[in-house]
């Protein structure tokens, strides 16, 4: 019998179009023998984190939820969209009510970042960004990927159309699965 691991994925943006929730759906499916669990952080919206509004009100219920998602999780993709070189609002929001439930925000999950945008750099200063927070700690090696000028690069049907692009995602991949395995 095959162990099917449960792996969530989503893109770290609020857009209902968004290119990044895209390729987060994207890499889910290229994951094997997986029960895919596909977030909406839509579906995770919160009151804006301060220290003032905890004390008052505590940690809402959404980031609760969001946390046991994760711990269910055996391994995390996330795609990142960047706003201004860094995470969306919508991210970091629940980043910051999540990280206050407990220390080790991620489970030390294996996890698979990455991040496009249609831009030449495609996002890779938000996915500099991430991987250096979310790495400190885990101890898995997290592959990253990112795909530039991603409505050259990418349909929905065919996924990443470049050749060498694509080798280098499924490289990033093959280290991510390693990792659940």
């Amino acid at each position: 019998m095959i162990n099917m691991k449960k792996i969530v994925a989503f893109g770290a943006s609020s857009s209902k179009e968004s290119i990044n929730k895209a390729l987060a759906r994207y890499a889910l499916s290229q994951v094997k023998n997986s029960i895919p669990i596909i977030l909406d952080l839509n579906d995770f919206e919160m009151p804006i984190y301060s220290i003032d509004r905890e004390k008052k009100e505590g940690i809402p219920k959404l980031a609760f939820e969001f946390k046991e998602i994760l711990k269910k999780a055996d391994g995390i993709i996330i795609s990142f969209a960047e706003h201004n070189g860094a995470y969306t609002v919508a991210f970091k929001n629940i980043f910051d009510w999540i990280s206050r439930i407990e220390k080790i925000v991620w489970h030390n999950k294996p996890m698979f970042l990455l991040a496009t945008s249609d831009g030449d750099r495609g996002a890779q200063k938000v996915l500099e960004i991430a991987y250096s927070r979310i790495s400190r700690g885990n101890p898995y090696q997290i592959p990253t990927f990112s795909l530039p000028n991603f409505e050259k690069n990418f349909t929905e049907e065919k996924g990443i159309l470049k050749k060498d692009l694509k080798k280098e995602f499924e490289k990033a991949l093959s280290l991510f699965v390693s990792n659940i395995n």
